[in-house]
Parts: C-alpha cells; sequence; structure tokens
C-alpha cells in the first residue's frame, strides 16, 4: 500500500502517491541542477516546466479523486526530456553556434493564442498568423479589406478577440508557435526573452546616463518647477498618441484604395491588352479619345497608361504597408529607379499621344457639292428620313452628335447621325440639293480629306426625297467633330410636305410664321417670296384656341370689353418674340394689346412649356396695357417676375430671355 500526498503544482492540486512524487522530485531537482551553473532566469524555467508538467497532468487526470501514479510521471518525463538532453543543447549553444527558432523541435500540437508581443489590437491577426505559418501583414491586410469592404472582418476579430486566449506563459508561447514544451526549448525561449530585455535595459541605461553626464541641471531645475511645462508635455503626449492612431487609419485608407484601383487595373488589363494582342476585340473595349488615329496600336497604348496610373499607385500601397509595419523592408535603389523609369515612358508615350490627337483635329474644313432633283411641281414634294437598322439599329431617331463604332462589310467604320437638313428659296427655277461635309484634320488639307471620304447617300423616288438619317466616315475620325449639313433649294411656289420622319432633323428652317422646327412636320409648306409659308396650319391653331376660349378662359374672358376681339386674327406682335433652339425672348412693347398679351402667354406655354401667370393687370379704354405683374417659371429651374407700367414701355420694349446654349447660368436668363 503506497502512502498518497497532495501537492500544488503549477497552481493546481494533485493527488499523488508517495512513489511517484519521489521520482517528480527528483526530476527536478535534477532540472535545477543542470541549470545551477547559469542562474540567469532560472525561476522562470523552473515555474514554467512545473506549469507545463500541470498542464500535462490535468489532460491525464479526469476526476479530482484520481491519484498519479509513477506511470503518468514516466510519460511526462518522456515528453518533457532528460535534463541530460538539455545539457547538450545547451552546450552546442554556449560553443558558439547561433539560436535559430527554426532548429527547434516542432510539435503537431499547435494550439491558436493572441499574441501579446506582437499585437496591433489584440493579437488576433498575429496569432492567425503564427498558426498558418503566414506573415502577419498578410493577416492584417486580409481583415482590414473584409472590414472595409463587406463589414465582416471586424465582427471577425471582435468574436476571436473574445474567444481566443492570450499565449501568456512560455509554454503557452510555444504551443502557438508550434513547438514542443519540453525542457530545452523553453529554456531557450526564456533566455531569448531576457537577452531581449537586458539589451534594452542597458541601451536605456546607457542613454540615460549619458542624458545626465550633459544635461543642464539649472534648465532641468527649472522645468521641475513649471506646472505648465509639465501640462505642456502631458497634452503632447496625448496629441503624439492620436497622430499615431490617425497615421494607422491612413495607412488603412491608402492601402484600400491602391488595392482595389490595382485590382480594376489587373482586370482592365488582361481584359482589354491582352485580348487585343491575341486577336480578340467587342464591344466592351472603349479607348480614351486620343488612341484614335494614333501612330502607336491601341493595346501598346492600354498597357503605357495602365502603368502611368499603377507606379503612383503601387507608391501608395507600400507607403501605407510600411505606416502599419514599419519592420517592413523598402524597395532597393535598384527598383524604385526602374519603376520611376518605367513610368516616366509610359508618360511620355502617353503624353506625346495626347499632342497627337491633338493636332489632328487642328484645322476644319468643308466639302461642298451640288445635286440637281427633278420632281412633279403639281404634287407637294415630300422630306422624309430613314435609317438602316442592319449597320446600326437606332429605337429614338433622332439628329445626335455622338459617334458609333459600327461594320459594313468586314470593315471598321464611324456611324453619327449628326445631319442637318435645310430648306431655301432657289435663286433660279432650278431645284438641287446642297450638300456640305465638315471634318478635322492636322492640316486643312487633310481635314478636306477626310471631308470627301464621309460616305452620305439620299434618294429621289415618286416625288419623295429620302435622306439618310446617318453618314459613315473611317474609323480614325471617331471623335473628330463632323458633321452633314443638307440644304434643299427649292423654286418659289413650290409646296413641300415635311414627314415625321424628319422632324428631329430639321435644323434652322424658317418660314414667315416662325414655327419651331420640330412642329413643322406633318405640315403642307408654300416656298413664298418671304420663305416659307404654312398651309394647313392656321385651321389647328384657331381650333386649338376655339378650344381653350371655350374652357380655360371663359371667366377671364366674361370681363372683356367688345374691343378684346377685334385683334384675333392680328398675330403679328408674335414675330417680336422668339423661340428656337437657342433662345426664347418674350417681348412687348407699347401697342401690345390685352388679348394679344394672353396670346402671347399661351404661344410660350405650347412652344417651350413656359407658364406665364398675369398676376396683377390694368388696361387702357383702347385694352393698351398700362399696368401688368407677370409672374415666370420656364419648368426648367428659372423663374422670375416682370413689373410693367405704361411708362417703362414708352422708350424700349420689356420681356424676358430664356438662352439654351448659354455655358454661364448667370446669364442664361434674364429680364429687363
Amino acid at each position: 500500500m503506497n502512502k498518497t500526498i497532495n501537492i500544488n503544482l503549477g497552481g493546481f492540486f494533485f493527488h499523488i502517491d508517495e512513489n511517484a512524487y519521489q521520482k517528480l522530485r527528483r526530476y527536478l531537482d535534477a532540472i535545477a541542477r543542470s541549470l545551477s551553473d547559469d542562474p540567469q532566469g532560472k525561476n522562470e524555467i523552473i515555474a514554467d516546466i512545473e506549469a507545463r508538467i500541470s498542464e500535462l497532468l490535468s489532460e491525464r487526470i479526469t476526476d479530482a479523486r484520481q491519484v498519479v501514479n509513477e506511470g503518468d510521471i514516466d510519460e511526462i518525463i518522456a515528453i518533457m526530456g532528460q535534463p541530460e538532453d538539455y545539457t547538450e543543447s545547451e552546450e552546442d549553444y554556449a560553443g558558439g553556434s547561433s539560436y535559430n527558432y527554426n532548429k527547434r523541435t516542432r510539435s503537431s500540437n499547435k494550439k491558436l493564442f493572441r499574441d501579446r508581443e506582437d499585437k496591433f489590437l489584440g493579437g488576433v491577426a498575429s496569432g492567425l498568423a503564427h498558426y498558418t505559418n503566414i506573415d502577419t501583414i498578410w493577416v492584417r491586410l486580409f481583415f482590414i479589406l473584409a472590414a472595409v469592404t463587406t463589414g465582416i472582418g471586424l465582427l471577425i476579430y471582435i468574436v476571436l478577440w473574445v474567444l481566443l486566449p492570450e499565449a501568456k506563459t512560455t509554454s503557452e508561447k510555444l504551443q502557438m508557435e508550434g513547438e514542443a514544451v519540453n525542457i530545452d526549448n523553453i529554456e531557450k525561449k526564456i533566455r531569448n526573452e531576457f537577452e531581449y530585455l537586458s539589451t534594452k535595459l542597458k541601451d536605456g541605461a546607457s542613454e540615460i546616463s549619458e542624458k545626465i553626464s550633459s544635461a543642464d541641471y539649472d534648465k532641468l531645475r527649472n522645468q521641475t518647477k513649471s506646472g505648465f511645462q509639465d501640462f505642456l508635455d502631458t497634452v503632447g503626449k496625448i496629441l503624439s498618441a492620436l497622430f499615431k492612431v490617425f497615421g494607422k487609419f491612413i495607412g488603412i485608407l491608402l492601402i484600400f484604395v491602391a488595392g482595389v484601383t490595382l485590382i480594376s487595373l489587373l482586370f482592365a488589363l488582361f481584359s482589354i491588352s491582352s485580348l487585343e494582342i491575341l486577336g480578340f476585340e467587342g464591344d466592351f473595349i472603349h479607348y480614351p479619345p486620343f488612341f484614335y488615329d494614333s501612330v502607336f496600336p491601341n493595346w501598346l497604348l492600354s498597357i503605357f497608361g495602365l502603368l502611368v496610373v499603377a507606379v503612383p499607385i503601387i507608391a501608395l500601397l507600400i507607403l501605407g504597408l510600411r505606416i502599419l509595419s514599419p519592420n517592413l523592408k523598402r524597395l532597393s535603389t535598384t527598383t524604385s529607379l526602374s519603376l520611376f523609369g518605367v513610368w516616366l515612358v509610359s508618360l511620355l508615350f502617353i503624353g506625346f499621344s495626347g499632342i497627337e490627337f491633338a493636332t489632328s483635329k487642328a484645322q476644319s474644313a468643308i466639302k461642298v457639292s451640288k445635286k440637281s432633283i427633278l420632281f412633279n411641281p403639281e404634287q407637294p414634294l415630300k422630306i422624309g428620313v430613314q435609317n438602316d437598322d442592319e449597320i446600326y439599329y437606332q429605337h429614338n431617331l433622332k439628329r445626335r452628335r455622338n459617334a458609333e463604332e459600327v461594320y459594313v462589310d468586314d470593315q471598321k467604320l464611324k456611324y453619327s447621325n449628326d445631319i442637318k437638313i435645310d430648306v431655301e428659296r432657289s435663286d433660279s427655277d432650278e431645284a438641287f440639293i446642297e450638300i456640305r461635309k465638315e471634318s478635322e484634320g492636322r492640316k486643312r488639307k487633310d481635314a478636306l480629306e477626310n471631308a470627301e471620304k464621309i460616305n452620305y447617300k439620299f434618294k429621289l423616288d415618286n416625288n419623295k426625297i429620302v435622306f439618310d438619317a446617318f453618314f459613315l466616315s473611317e474609323f480614325k475620325n471617331l471623335w473628330k467633330d463632323e458633321e452633314v449639313y443638307l440644304t434643299v433649294h427649292i423654286p418659289e411656289g413650290t409646296t413641300i410636305y415635311f414627314e415625321n420622319s424628319s422632324k428631329r432633323f430639321l435644323y434652322n428652317v424658317e418660314n414667315t410664321d416662325d414655327i419651331y422646327d420640330r412642329n413643322m412636320a406633318n405640315h403642307h409648306f408654300k416656298m413664298t417670296s418671304r420663305g416659307l409659308e404654312c398651309l394647313d396650319c392656321e385651321t389647328e391653331d384657331e381650333e386649338e384656341n376655339k378650344d381653350r376660349n371655350n374652357s380655360n378662359w371663359n371667366n377671364d374672358n366674361n370681363n372683356d370689353d367688345d374691343n378684346d376681339n377685334n385683334n384675333d386674327s392680328d398675330v403679328s406682335f408674335l414675330f417680336d418674340s422668339t423661340i428656337n433652339d437657342l433662345k426664347a425672348e418674350f417681348i412687348i412693347s407699347k401697342q401690345t394689346t390685352k388679348n394679344e398679351l394672353r396670346k402671347l402667354v399661351r404661344w410660350f406655354k405650347d412652344r417651350r412649356n413656359i407658364d406665364i401667370k398675369i398676376i396683377e393687370s390694368k388696361y387702357s379704354s383702347n385694352n393698351k396695357i398700362e399696368k401688368v405683374l407677370l409672374d415666370i417659371d420656364c419648368n426648367d429651374g428659372f423663374k422670375g417676375e416682370l413689373r410693367i407700367s405704361n411708362n417703362t414701355l414708352e422708350d424700349i420694349p420689356k420681356g424676358f430671355r430664356r438662352l439654351y446654349d448659354e455655358e454661364d447660368k448667370a446669364m442664361a436668363f434674364k429680364i429687363w
């Protein structure tokens, strides 16, 4: 029957039989004797070894009443190793062989801890780095990117911070690094820590002694007496800490922005340059304007363009990494100069292409041609527009300034809808179409050649001119400002009909009724000495006015004098006001009557959706304006108020102007 002893080992109580206790005691004494020649960290080493033995015993003792026997102690000694093994490794260490953590005995029982010695926040990233054998910076980058992009990175970090224990003891540190927890590794780990601390203490003591020997004691006494100086020092430390935190934030931001940009550039590189080199092309390849008509191939300019952006982004990425991890190595001088050289060469090529593109638009030229047309003057001459949907489909056919890339007979060409159609009176009895093609080039000669190569067609059939809604040009002119201006010259007395398809291509067509270009569609016009005169517009206007008079204006007309109707057919006052693509100009003079003012108000509402409300008004006995207050709303952000009296109309007419092509918004709406 063996005697049982209660012992406290590493902070835990165990029941152990006497034989096992004696064996454990002899084992610990042997370890202590092996450390007697070098007492540095002896107590810490013994404490860590006892803690490790306690941990191993706890794994074997499942019941608090269970007694530790000799077999348990033999198994633990086999794991921890004999003191003689430690002595041999120590002699090797003392013999001059450099200590390397990679030469330690590895353990298959690696555990996950938080690393308290290499932590930025909680040591989670460094602990995971030890566990996965990955450099700590990459684990931190993963958490940063996951936190910024999805937000889950921060949640995972907090959960691991709470759940993972911190590696405090030497045994836990060795388990975290995957090292076998035995006498040899425990001793070496502690010795390393002691040497590191002693070196720091010596360096700190040397620095302090130097400062003390060179100190100005009078100045130090004065500073000691100054409480305000202490306050400033404290504030300085706080600000320094804040700047460090802010600097880390800047580093994270730089890494995120640079990382996203570099990934985007890589996608662009492989989806554009590489595919074109391999012969693949598609609508997903959209180049900047200066790529077209360049002496360099597009794939080469794409690579240069990406390098111009990528090299500074790489520099920002490295800067961000160094802010987060100051121990990160700098790029060598050779690498830095090479990157700068590549960037400079790329910038020069891109700059040269940009200058080349600018010079390709330096001059403009117009090529004019005339084609006679024959038609039956007894019937209306119709004008229509059509598109070739097989070349490029347009759901909403209208004039556009932009151009598209199309293929005709396997040839890449420029497609543009910048077509303008006008009608003017011919100076003779001959009818003809004037075709003006305009283009740009480096020299006027080049611009004229480009204009001549513009391919445009129309046809005349059954008293109808069908104009193409597009023109084709060389693909290198994709970004050049090209257009086709068509003018139909017809003799006086000719009737012309604008089909609905032409309404969005009519441009500045003058007519006696000052009808807006788009509103001329679906109407017949006769060419007179004064210009085009609408033959079927008046009837529609009268019906429209009649409907309005019967509805919206009944209440106002109840109080009108009989003289209000005398000027219903007089619309000459409208000619002073203007509505076209460029401006809407409202003008009234001293001779404007009450009824004319109301017609003018309706006219602006119909043509430009400009609401003009008569707030206050006063008229003379002959219905001339004496005083009126108008509220103006252009329904596009421009509003105003126009107050007019008879005195203000003595010298000049009054009104407002809304300019539609004015870059200066302050000048786009004006009341005078």
